[in-house]
Order: C-alpha cells, then sequence, then structure tokens
C-alpha cells in the first residue's frame, strides 16, 4: 500500500448484520474512544503507549498504518491489514492492559476508579475497561474519500481548539504528509 492511491481497491461488497464490517486488504477509517471519554491520553505517558504499540504493529508487518491522530479521548486511524479486525483487537487488548499496568504503577487512583466504575456489567473477567467496544470500521473505496477522512482526522486537534495549525499537534499523521519530522512513520497514499 506504499506510494500511490492507485493501490486503493474499489469492489462493491454486501452489508451483513452489522453495520461495521472490515474487508481484507482495503483501508479503513476506525475510531477507538476510552468509555465514557475519559481523557487519558493527555498524559504524554499513556499517549505513547498507543504509538508504540503501532510502530510494533507496523514493524512486524502486521499493519500498514496510512494515517492518525490521537486525542485526549479517542484515536482515529486509517490502516490496513490482512486480518485488520484481528489486528485492531490485539492492538486495543495490548494497550488497555499497558495503560492500566501503568495507572497502577503510577498510582493514578482517579482515572482507574473512572475505568472500574464505566465498566460494562458483562465485562466479569476483568476489573477495568479502558475501550469501548468497536471501532466503526469505515472501507475506503476512493481517493476522494481517503482525503476526507484524512483531512477530518487532522483537524481534530483544529476544531477542539487545542491548536492554530494542524502541524503543531504532535499526535497525528498531518506531519508525515507534509513532509517533516513526525512521531510515527506511516505508509503514505498520494492525496
Amino acid at each position: 500500500m506504499r506510494g500511490s492511491a492507485s493501490h486503493i481497491h474499489t469492489f462493491p461488497y454486501s452489508m451483513g448484520r452489522s453495520r461495521y464490517q472490515f474487508l481484507e486488504n482495503q483501508p479503513h477509517f476506525l475510531t477507538c474512544t476510552v468509555v465514557n471519554w475519559i481523557a487519558v491520553f493527555s498524559k504524554p505517558d499513556l499517549a505513547q503507549i498507543i504509538l508504540n504499540s503501532l510502530d510494533f504493529l507496523q514493524n512486524h508487518q502486521r499493519l500498514a498504518l496510512h494515517g492518525y491522530v490521537i486525542m485526549e479521548n479517542h484515536l482515529h486511524l486509517i490502516a490496513s491489514a490482512e486480518n485488520l479486525s484481528r489486528e485492531i483487537a490485539a492492538f486495543k487488548s495490548f494497550t488497555a492492559r499497558s495503560v492500566i499496568d501503568w495507572l497502577k504503577e503510577n498510582q493514578t487512583e482517579y482515572l482507574l476508579k473512572q475505568l472500574k466504575f464505566h465498566k460494562k456489567l458483562h465485562k466479569t473477567t476483568q476489573e477495568y475497561q479502558l475501550w469501548q467496544e468497536g471501532s466503526h470500521p469505515q472501507a475506503i473505496f476512493s481517493q476522494q474519500m481517503f482525503s476526507q477522512k484524512l483531512e477530518y482526522m487532522h483537524n481534530n486537534p483544529l476544531r477542539r481548539g487545542y491548536v492554530d495549525d494542524p502541524a503543531h499537534w504532535r499526535y497525528s499523521s498531518y506531519r508525515n504528509y507534509m513532509g517533516m519530522k513526525a512521531v510515527l512513520a506511516v505508509d503514505l497514499i498520494d492525496v
């Protein structure tokens, strides 16, 4: 998927029971949200867990990351993989465990209490829940859709009033697409 957008496949597909489905090897726009929109990633160490995990998945060729933004309580990705559903599940499981371990080690009781309080009742085998269920995958079938999702992601910190320029938000692939130094490598698609 490196390089030009001509690698984006277009083909019809039918929807099953769920409105959200993963299509093999197709780039998808994904959203991962912290339970009750708790501002976990306002702590740089916890945002770094996300960056390290995405870097690991890329370095081991388990996922191609084409764009991202990490906000204080959610993240958006444009990614593709042979089995993206499995890789996103593994990513969420690993990052949840890592974040909770960090919170325990650093005695961040307020956030732990929030993650415990907002845990879904059917999650009986765990004490805490970091992520809301699902990632709402939207397959990307055109250059226009890719550009729209990428712009939406990159302007998220701007719309929230956190920065005046998307290049000032360090947890975003905007810098990658502008040819600037970035905190995480991405597989660029021509826009």
